[in-house]
């Protein structure tokens, strides 16, 4: 209620000033004429000085802003000024051009509920809709919005405006169709498998859901906002603390995604590019068959991740474990730091009898190196215990700098949102401190799932864009994968023969590499080794680890549309 307080006193003082300005009655100020022209006077006066005051409201602060089906809210810096409200991605942007604005002079304001509300120019063309945290906060905005709506805009030179870019965001699809009804003796399939390497069994596709492996791991970076915030966080604590939310994202549909992808083919590859909309775009290529690792490199103006990705999965009766082999980068180019982390363990319950459910546990480190060498985070993932007091999913974690002194705090659901605040005072012992800390805030938050959702493999509306059909990608993209397309579009049957017919084709061209390989031997050469198309296996930089690092090609051959080099894998 600042803004309006301010204006309230500053009428009371211009109201005080012209009357104490005001000369003293005469006889001539008796009379009807004069009284008439001291009274418009006064008039005149008070709307003076009300439209200064109305030219002084300002206001600014955090708002949630609608984005899109994808994103949903999104934490904006919104200033009002001049009667304008614009907003901007954080405080820093504040001396360069807005996001968007809208003139208020004419400007609509609609009540949505309790805490949200929209506003729109004149012509409804450009609208905004807004979420405060109370309803306080929200009523504040809209008595300063109503002030401003009567200033004055300055004047300024009419100048013919510079042309820009239109730039076209695909209108893309926000659900698959149902899942069909086909039922399976689980039993009958699974005791055969107790003790096994899963990922070398061949299993109909009714377990499946019809995106693949390399898929499923870019939805990693369905929640890129966080990293755009990480990124613009000159506090390199901070910036772990939002970066370490990041990590927690990629978990937030894991409790009700019991469904496995397809694995994928030694050769496939994806891509996804969301430059348009996202401002990010990846692509990934399956680089090993035995063991399977998965190779990807996303990229955006602010940051660049790469992952090297595999697991070990083993059936033990009552429960299913997946264990996560490789790990994950993430570097921040502006400011030379760079992070290291490692995926936790999940662990499906309830196999055999009973409903099905998803726990995470494991500690997450988050390890700094380069401009960030010394900095790091530390998530425990704790499991879920019938005797335990911890809530259910629970994510707790510390952010350290180069001292070992803890300067964050993250707290929060793997499932929902993780909240992070600065520590402001240590206390306690070494072994057994106590935090003071700041204001929680908000880094993640899960978008709600579609109230349909589980008639479509409970399926965000951003794993439903993965497998879109789309032109000009790679023909071995995953999209042309067969059996997945099918199964996507509900012929199951003939889904299941296509997935046949390629492993069968695969475990063939795997004979021919063996017989090549037992040749060698025989003739005394070195072993022919596979040799992955996009990607390629080194040392990573400042670091005695070796990973596949993207060649950089990929996106320059799909500019030519030159897939020469790619092998026939469906």
């Amino acid at each position: 209620m600042s803004g309006e307080r301010a204006h309230h006193r500053q009428r009371r003082n211009s109201s005080s000033a012209s009357m104490d300005s005001a000369p003293a009655p005469d006889s001539r100020a008796s009379s009807p004429s004069n009284k008439l022209r001291l009274s418009q006077k006064k008039r005149r006066n008070r709307s003076k000085n009300r439209t200064a005051s109305e030219s002084n409201t300002e206001m600014k602060g955090w708002l949630l802003k609608w984005t899109n089906y994808v994103k949903g809210y999104q934490r904006r810096w919104f200033v009002l000024s001049n009667g304008v409200l614009s907003y901007y991605l954080d405080q820093s942007e504040v001396h360069l051009a807005s996001r968007g604005s809208i003139t208020l002079k004419a400007a609509i304001i609609e009540h949505v509920d309790p805490c949200t509300f929209a506003i729109s120019d004149s012509s409804k063309q450009l609208s905004f809709r807004i979420k405060a945290e109370t309803e306080a906060e929200r009523q504040t905005w809209i008595t300063s919005i109503e002030l401003a709506k009567g200033v004055k805009m300055p004047a300024v030179d009419k100048v013919s405006p510079a042309p820009t870019e239109v730039k076209m965001i695909r209108n893309r699809r926000t659900r698959v169709p149902d899942k069909p009804n086909y039922p399976l003796s689980l039993w009958t399939l699974m005791k055969n498998c107790i003790g096994k390497d899963l990922s070398k069994i061949p299993m109909p596709i009714n377990f499946n859901e019809p995106i693949s492996m390399l898929q499923r791991l870019v939805e990693d970076y369905e929640y890129s906002d966080v990293l755009d915030i990480a990124a613009s966080c000159s506090d390199m604590c901070e910036q772990l603390a939002y970066l370490a939310a990041f990590t927690v994202s990629a978990y937030a549909t894991a409790e009700s995604r019991i469904n496995k992808p397809f694995n994928p083919l030694l050769g496939e590859t994806y891509e996804c590019d969301r430059t348009d909309d996202l401002g990010w775009r990846c692509h990934t290529e399956q680089v090993s068959h035995h063991p399977p690792i998965t190779a990807l490199h996303c990229e955006s103006k602010e940051w660049v991740s790469w992952q090297e990705f595999s697991l070990q999965s083993k059936f033990r009766g009552k429960y299913l474990q997946v264990n996560p082999v490789g790990g994950a980068y993430v570097s921040f180019p502006a400011t030379g730091r760079r992070y290291f982390y490692r995926r936790v363990t999940t662990t499906v319950n309830n196999i055999i009898v009973g409903k099905l459910w998803v726990d995470l546990e494991g500690q997450l480190e988050i390890v700094g190196s380069n401009a960030a060498k010394g900095y790091k985070c530390i998530l425990n993932y704790i499991p879920y215990s019938y005797f335990g007091r911890e809530e259910q999913r629970s994510v707790k974690g510390v952010v350290l700098n180069p001292k070992n002194e803890v300067k964050w705090l993250l707290r929060g659901t793997w499932n929902d949102k993780i909240e992070i605040a600065p520590v402001l005072h240590t206390n306690g012992s070494a072994k057994n401190p106590s935090y003071t800390a700041g204001e929680y805030r908000v880094a993640w938050q899960r978008r709600p799932a579609a109230p349909d959702s589980d008639k479509y493999y409970n399926l965000p509306v951003f794993a439903c864009q993965l497998n879109e059909p789309e032109e000009g990608v790679a023909p071995t993209d995953s999209r042309h994968r067969p059996d997945q397309r099918c199964m996507e579009e509900g012929a199951w049957d003939e889904s299941n023969r296509e997935k046949l017919r390629l492993e069968e084709k695969q475990r063939a061209v795997r004979k021919q590499q063996e017989l090549k390989e037992k040749q060698a031997i025989a003739e005394g050469r070195p072993i022919p080794a596979y040799e992955p198309m996009w990607f390629k296996r080194e040392r990573v930089e400042g670091s005695t680890e070796f990973m596949h690092m993207s060649k950089n090609t990929y996106w320059q051959a799909k500019a030519t549309q030159d897939w020469s080099g790619c092998p026939n894998i469906f």
